[in-house]
């Protein structure tokens, strides 16, 4: 069976119940390997650096999952590999003997090449499980022709969710077509979408291609699909259901070859309610809800998106945030999401002569909106001892953080092992 791993083109392994790694194939070793044999030891100590498996450390884990059901399991994970920390889908399947028992499992991994959990200048940046769960959405729809709905406020990144979306499809290698729905009039619409031939109208000296015909073998994305008027929306539904159309002034149906994404940061469902929307165009598009979470949502994403945006917005100089200032942005609420840290972050490079940005950097508005310094630490006497002010912080941090103990301990600028130390000693592990 070994020599059938090495085989197969994905990375493999087999891992037994007890979450010790049996044997690993080729690709794996190519792909995932480290300096140690990755035989004997704890999938869970490869993979997450943990000292326990995945479930005990706040994380889904799909081996726990499949042994419990006795189905394929998949789930999407941040595992360490020889590049740094990377997004990687994996799919543990059970394996039986002739009993029916399982007796060990293999999981086949796939790293997730549109999305990076460390800095990037281009693509998607994330790793908070906010970002992580939609993500894993992403992943599994991609691969197929489903029509996907991207459902979140403005700034919160749709378009590029779209081309993910299409650079993970088998459409890759077709062509990428967006459609600002906003202020589509039906005379527009007509001649953008669907084209026209010489001579349908004046001023219609040559044949015309349009956006339906020029994505034909790629992705076809509507950008807020919400917006378009009901005396439109028919068309588009009469399109998908038909999956034909004609230029204006053509009489032959040619076909429509695209795989459709649309976004929206209008509630439809209320829309359609209200009647502003078509209820059978919005049964015909939301198959598959994406929703793209806000900022506020994933703010310990933040750190990570400023140093990639900054290498965006200011790509000649290597532009860095104090320590203030990144604690500054941390405590904002972005009601622009990332589109509006972006401007900030371009705002603030501008400003800094250096290359570090300082908080006098910064616009007013982040700082109107900081917390006052909490009081729990305190006592009636106005200081305690600096053990037990530890030890409060942490219980509030354990409250209030969203993420897994490595965000966490990333977030707080510690190791994980010294994190589980001081949870440890602070008595506070089974809040974990």
């Amino acid at each position: 069976m070994v020599a059938l791993l090495d085989s197969l083109p994905e990375p493999r392994v087999f891992v037994g119940r007890d979450y010790r790694v049996l044997a690993v194939n080729q690709a794996y070793r190519e792909q995932f390997g480290d300096a140690l044999p990755a035989r004997g030891r704890y999938c869970y100590e490869i993979s997450h650096h943990y000292d326990k498996p995945c479930d005990q450390a706040g994380e889904s884990c799909p081996l726990k999952d499949c042994q419990e059901t006795g189905m394929p399991q998949r789930t999407l994970h941040i595992h360490y590999t020889p590049r740094g920390q990377e997004h990687v889908d994996v799919e543990t399947t059970p394996i039986r003997d002739r009993a029916g028992k399982i007796i060990f499992f293999v999981e086949t991994m796939r790293t997730l090449q549109h999305a990076r959990s460390q800095p990037s200048a281009q693509g998607l940046v994330g790793k908070s499980p906010a970002f992580n769960r939609m993500l894993a959405l992403v992943g599994r729809v991609a691969p197929s022709d489903a029509t996907v709905l991207l459902l979140g406020e403005s700034g919160t990144g749709k378009e590029l969710v779209a081309q993910a979306l299409h650079e993970a499809s088998g459409r890759a290698q077709g062509p990428f077509v967006a459609v600002d729905c906003a202020g589509m009039t039906e005379t527009l619409f007509g001649s953008e979408l669907f084209g026209y031939e010489k001579g349908s109208f004046t001023g219609a000296v040559g044949r015309k291609t349009g956006l339906v015909e020029a994505a034909a073998g790629g992705t076809l994305f509507f950008d807020e699909v919400g917006d378009i008027p009901l005396c439109l929306q028919v068309k588009l539904l009469r399109l998908l259901e038909s999956g034909t159309f004609r230029r204006v002034g053509g009489v032959e149906p040619l076909r429509a070859d695209f795989r459709l994404v649309l976004a929206t940061h209008r509630d439809l469902k209320a829309m359609v309610e209200a009647g502003s929307f078509r209820r059978d165009l919005y049964y015909r598009i939301s198959a598959f809800p994406i929703h793209l979470p806000p900022l506020r949502e994933r703010m310990e994403d933040i750190p990570l998106l400023a140093e990639s945006l900054l290498a965006r917005v200011s790509p000649r100089r290597r532009m860095k945030l104090h320590p203030d200032a990144l604690a500054a942005l941390s405590g904002y609420r972005f009601s622009g999401n990332i589109r509006e840290l972006r401007n900030i972050l371009e705002h603030a490079s501008l400003m800094a002569d250096g290359e570090t940005i300082l908080p006098a950097h910064l616009q007013n508005d982040i700082f109107a909106q900081q917390p006052a310094p909490s009081a729990s630490v305190e006592n009636k006497s106005g200081i305690v001892p600096l053990e037990e002010a530890e030890q409060r912080y942490l219980q509030w941090v354990l409250e209030n953080h969203g993420g897994d103990r490595s965000s966490l301990a990333h977030k707080l600028g510690i190791s994980e092992r010294t994190l589980y130390r001081k949870l440890k000693a602070a008595a506070l592990i089974p809040g974990i």
